[in-house]
């Protein structure tokens, strides 16, 4: 993988004055800041941490409208449905022949399905949890997720849920019902995607990150295992960034 002074250079794709993030379902732009705070850094560009909005698609969307309206290319990126969405925004951005587009990559962490999948363990759970929240209150679902999550996601949830407080089990609802790219359509995007894939989170499944990775036209991914990203969110971030240099980097045939 390049080095941080490396991660500027290149001229096969378009340089980005930003990036926009966008948080799992139940965080918030709090953790997107620490998952992706350093790896902007070292990219030297802008991050813009989208916080989830009532109207959870429309609200990341418009802040990538108005992040590329401002900056005119933006990197764009985001973990688990923030991932899916970072890569349905990057498809509608499609620049013609000869010019630059909107959008100069994704930085995906953590895909959690393709396309409508009504299997997938991350739809499934934010449905339970939506559930829990209708059928014994918030409160009493803190205190199940707590007693069944390592210690670091526990502590993350219940920040960022009590914060969301009545506007959480809309949001959960809304991912669940997410309709994630396709591989034929990923098949059709025109920028580096860079994937970190989990080796042990059943709710990100590896399998996921890796068809994305084989659907792409440039793509590549990495693998974490959960405990080294669950202890420090930055290595999903740099870990992204990185591939994503060393994609813009590469001979585009």
């Amino acid at each position: 993988m390049p080095t941080g002074s490396e991660l500027s250079h290149s001229s096969l794709t378009p340089s980005p004055a930003a990036l926009v993030a966008m948080p799992g379902t139940g965080s918030d732009a709090d953790y997107v800041r620490r998952a992706f705070g350093p790896a902007a850094t070292e990219l030297g560009v802008e991050l813009i941490a989208s916080q989830p909005a009532d109207d959870l698609v429309a609200g990341h969307l418009a802040v990538l409208d108005e992040a590329a309206r401002r900056h005119g290319t933006i990197l764009v990126g985001g973990v688990s449905i923030g991932a899916a969405l970072a890569v349905r925004w990057a498809l509608a951005q499609q620049p013609s022949p000869g010019e630059a587009g909107a959008c100069a990559g994704v930085l995906a962490a953590l895909p959690p399905w393709s396309g409508d999948d009504q299997n997938a363990m991350a739809r499934a759970s934010a449905t339970a949890t939506a559930d829990s929240i209708r059928g014994i209150g918030l409160e009493a679902t803190i205190v199940a997720m707590r007693a069944s999550s390592p210690a670091w996601l526990a502590d993350e949830l219940t920040r960022s849920w009590t914060a969301f407080g009545d506007r959480l089990e809309n949001q959960l609802r809304q991912a669940a019902a997410y309709v994630c790219p396709r591989p034929d359509e990923i098949a059709h995007l025109a920028v580096p995607l860079a994937i970190t894939a989990s080796l042990d989170d059943p709710i990100h499944p590896v399998h996921v990150s890796h068809e994305w990775c084989a659907a792409a036209p440039r793509a590549a991914v990495a693998q974490l295992p959960l405990p080294e990203w669950g202890a420090d969110a930055a290595l999903l971030g740099t870990t992204t960034a990185r591939i994503w240099a060393a994609l813009r980097a590469a001979p585009n045939d």
